[in-house]
């Protein structure tokens, strides 16, 4: 492992332990000539997957790409970041367990929305104006009332037994 202050290759693992969902192990390294600390992480990958753009290009999978993009969806959000590092395993986990090599982006953007509705619906709604390409207020006010779904139903009911009482 490469030391990322000096670029040595002389370096020594202080200390592993596995994380609390035992997918990763953490490593503490120390590099043997400048004395830089620093953490690595050691995942299982089942496959090398790659990922076909909607323009047809073929890129390889990056996991911590895809992290980053559900951090800036989950940025300022009250969102625990274990809880988001075992959203991603569990997509890429997803991914993996295909059985195909080839991912579409489509597929990808898909599994995140659905992580994210369940996790925050700020950052599944910040996710699906980039990921759906929103281009007026409509096109969130349509995903609004989706997320809404029966609440909705419901407020409208009321209004409707309210309008009827007051009657």
């Amino acid at each position: 492992m490469r030391c990322p202050y000096c670029g040595s290759t002389n370096t020594q693992v202080k200390d592993s332990r596995p994380s609390e969902d035992h997918t990763t192990i953490r490593r503490r390294r120390v590099c043997a000539d400048c004395g830089g600390r620093y953490t690595t992480f050691e995942r299982v990958q089942l496959r090398e997957l790659t990922v076909i753009k909607r323009s047809g290009r073929r890129i390889p999978f990056d996991r911590d790409k895809l992290m980053r993009s559900v951090q800036i969806a989950l940025r300022k959000r009250p969102v625990d970041p274990e809880r988001v590092e075992r959203m991603v395993s569990g997509i890429v986990r997803r991914l993996e367990n295909m059985g195909e090599g080839d991912i579409r982006s489509e597929t990808i953007g898909r599994l995140v929305m659905e992580a994210l509705k369940g996790l925050d619906d700020v950052a599944y709604v910040r996710f699906a104006s980039v990921y759906k390409n929103f281009r007026e207020a409509k096109d969130f006010e349509a995903l609004l009332g989706e997320l809404a779904g029966t609440e909705g139903e419901d407020a409208d009911v009321d209004a409707d037994e309210t309008a009827i009482a007051e009657d």
